[in-house]
Order: structure tokens, then C-alpha cells, then sequence
């Protein structure tokens, strides 16, 4: 195992990778630590993957990774990081508007303490001073951090910043598909990593163009109902489905209530609740009365069954892979 490892994503970035080679190796070589880099060609179209050998027989530490076809940035940083040896893990864009100069300050972040004595697991870069449009990339990125944030509980500035350094015991945990790379800090804290952020240097595009558009922000909207639902319900579904299967069962209960009720006192020679003249008609013979609330117990019944048959696949998913539903960090044991 090496001391670190960077993984870098690489999708059509032929002008920026000998660039960035050569900073990289600038900013590692003068740490005292083993490294190694790990570029993955996401198919690119351009002369990406031409370049990327050119640099391996120009750069030591090298390690090439290609694609078959383009999978996305997710799968990228996943094979990245799978395909590193190193026991810290540091990831970054190839556009060079992350520096490879940070790379120090994110590493001596990490061996930093939080308040209970730990060493940080996570640290997230923030792109303080953030080199983009306003409009189109920073304030959809505000919007963004700050629903994140709430909704997961792991406040960061930046979220949108690739520029990030794990601990291989916390990211190996962390499985992404999908397009939650986006997302890690947040799975490394289900996880039981402990995140913290620093500011780091952030530039503008020299080469290419940017690989995002506004139709990312709806994709990062469904992609946090999923990272809300893993980190609160992944071993309990029943408690999510459950809870809206009884909120539709007491609705469909209060409907059905009001129309006995009523019934039982037009019985009884009251006049209908609802309506007067010839419009004065008991809620039992309208339809909306008896249809709604046999719709909603139909929901309800089957909310509360999938809820059920989540569990029993949650127990399945844990079961049959040995997986635990818990993280230990270390085990002390006092002497003998």
C-alpha cells in the first residue's frame, strides 16, 4: 500500500493533462510520501487516452485507466479509487481549476483532530473564491450546498468541490452509482467518518469547456431524496413507508368516520351536513365520499406492505453479504 493515492476523473481533457501531470508531480514529489496517480479515461472522444500514455512514459507513478465507453463522472471516481492502493485517497478534477499545490493543506487537514480527539476522515475542500459565472454555476451551488446540508446534516460550503482527500478504511465503505459522487462526504459520514472542510484555491478554465449544465440541478435533487432515504431509512424502510401508510389509513379513517356519522344522524331524523334544498344529499350518496376513502386505505395498505417487504430485502441485503449495519473505527483492548 502506498501513503496516498490521487484519483482523477478524465473526459475529454487532451490540453489540460500534461498540465496537470506536471503540477501534480510538482506538489507530490516534495511530500516524503509515497504516491501514486491514478487517471481514468471516461471514454473520452478527443485524444485524451494518446495523451495520457504519452505522459506515463514521461511521469514515474503513473496508473492508466480506460473505459470502455463514457459511464459518467461517478463511475470514474469509483474506478479510481478501486484501482488505487493508496491509504489516504485524494480526488480532483483534470481541469485544472482545482490546484495540485492544495493537495498539502487538504493532507495536513486530515491529520488534524476534531473536538473528540479524532483525526478527520474526510476533508472537503471550498472553493472560497470560486472562479465561475454567478448565475449559471455559483448561485445554483449555493442553492444546492445549502439543501444538502440540511437535508443530510453534513454542512460543507461546497460540496460541487472534487477536490476532497478520504481515508481508505471510510471511502472503501462507501459504494457510489448513480451519480452520487457528488454526494460522499454525506455517505462517508453514514459510514462513520467524521468530515470537515478547507478552503482551497479555485481557477478559471484554461482549456476545454465545462462538462455541466443547468439539467444537472434536477438530477442533484433526486439524487439527494436517495442519499436522504439511505442515511435515515436504509436499515429501517419500514419507518418511512410505514409512517405514510398510517397517515393515509387515519385519513381514510377520519372520511369514513365523518360519513357514519352523518348517516347515523339523518337515521335519526337530522338533515344532511352538507348542502341545502334539493342539493341536501348524505355523504353516503356521493361518491367522492366512499371512493376517497377507499382509495386511501387502498395506499395505505400498500404502503404498510412495501414497507414490510423493504425490510425483509434490508435483512436479506446485510444477511447474505456478512454486512453489518454498524462501523468500528478501532478496538483497544487494556493489557493483561
Amino acid at each position: 500500500m502506498t501513503d496516498l493515492s490521487v484519483a482523477i476523473p478524465i473526459y475529454n481533457e487532451e490540453e489540460s493533462i500534461p498540465h496537470l501531470c506536471e503540477k501534480l508531480h510538482e506538489a507530490l514529489s516534495n511530500l516524503g510520501k509515497s504516491y501514486e496517480i491514478v487517471l481514468v479515461d471516461d471514454g473520452s472522444k478527443d485524444r485524451s487516452w494518446s495523451v495520457m500514455l504519452e505522459m506515463a512514459r514521461k511521469y514515474p507513478h503513473l496508473k492508466l485507466v480506460r473505459f470502455r465507453r463514457n459511464f459518467g463522472q461517478t463511475a470514474a471516481m469509483a474506478a479510481g479509487i478501486n484501482e488505487s492502493t493508496g491509504a489516504v485517497v485524494v480526488t480532483m478534477d483534470a481541469d485544472l481549476q482545482n490546484d495540485p499545490k492544495d493537495i498539502p493543506a487538504v493532507l495536513a487537514k486530515l491529520d488534524e483532530t476534531d473536538e473528540a480527539g479524532r483525526k478527520w476522515d474526510v476533508v472537503s475542500g471550498w472553493r472560497k473564491n470560486r472562479k465561475d459565472a454567478f448565475i449559471n454555476r455559483k448561485l445554483p451551488s449555493m442553492l444546492a450546498n445549502r439543501l444538502i446540508g440540511k437535508m443530510t446534516g453534513v454542512r460543507l460550503h461546497d460540496y460541487g468541490c472534487s477536490l476532497k482527500a478520504y481515508r481508505r478504511e471510510i471511502i472503501s465503505q462507501v459504494h457510489l452509482y448513480g451519480e452520487l459522487h457528488r454526494f460522499v462526504p454525506a455517505l462517508c459520514r453514514l459510514a462513520g467518518g467524521s468530515v470537515t472542510e478547507i478552503p482551497v484555491d479555485h481557477h478559471a478554465r484554461e482549456f476545454g469547456k465545462s462538462k455541466y449544465g443547468i439539467s444537472r440541478t434536477f438530477r442533484v435533487v433526486l439524487d439527494l431524496m436517495l442519499v436522504k432515504f439511505l442515511m435515515s431509512y436504509s436499515t429501517r424502510p419500514i419507518q418511512i413507508f410505514g409512517k405514510l401508510g398510517l397517515w393515509f389509513g387515519f385519513a381514510a379513517t377520519a372520511i369514513f368516520g365523518v360519513v357514519f356519522l352523518e348517516g347515523l344522524c339523518n337515521t335519526l331524523g337530522g338533515a344532511p351536513w352538507f348542502g341545502a334544498g334539493p342539493a341536501a344529499t348524505i355523504l353516503a350518496k356521493r361518491p367522492f365520499w366512499i371512493v376517497t376513502p377507499l382509495m386511501f386505505l387502498g395506499f395505505s395498505i400498500q404502503l404498510v406492505v412495501l414497507g414490510l417487504l423493504a425490510e425483509l430485502q434490508t435483512r436479506t441485503y446485510h444477511e447474505s453479504q456478512g454486512k453489518q449495519i454498524y462501523s468500528v473505527k478501532e478496538v483497544v483492548e487494556s493489557a493483561q
